[in-house]
């Protein structure tokens, strides 16, 4: 007879091999639904005065995507902080 404890043991580690590439996105998943949020919702209520191109929620969301959450965070931080009345604005894309 089978041991089913056994054999769970041994398919547990083979599950967590499938799930763990998907699991480390997590975090950087939800920062992105955030900033798709707040574009969805809060964004809408006030007039458009971003003085760069993409906006900075759209910044966000490709510097994650692009470099992952530690980096693209942040390269939004750095942006956040450049977007401010005296700043030249402009064409900033994510490189």
């Amino acid at each position: 007879m089978v041991n089913k404890v056994a054999l769970f043991q041994r398919a547990l580690p083979t599950a967590f091999r499938r799930l763990l590439p998907r699991l480390h996105r997590l975090p950087g998943q939800a920062l992105i639904l955030l900033f798709k949020g707040y574009q969805l919702v809060v964004s809408p209520l006030f007039p458009p005065s971003c003085r760069f191109i993409p906006t900075c929620s759209q910044y966000a969301i490709d510097a994650v995507q692009k470099y992952g959450l530690i980096r693209g965070g942040g390269m939004t931080l750095w942006r956040l902080l450049r977007c401010h009345p005296f700043s030249r604005g402009g064409y900033d894309p994510v490189k």
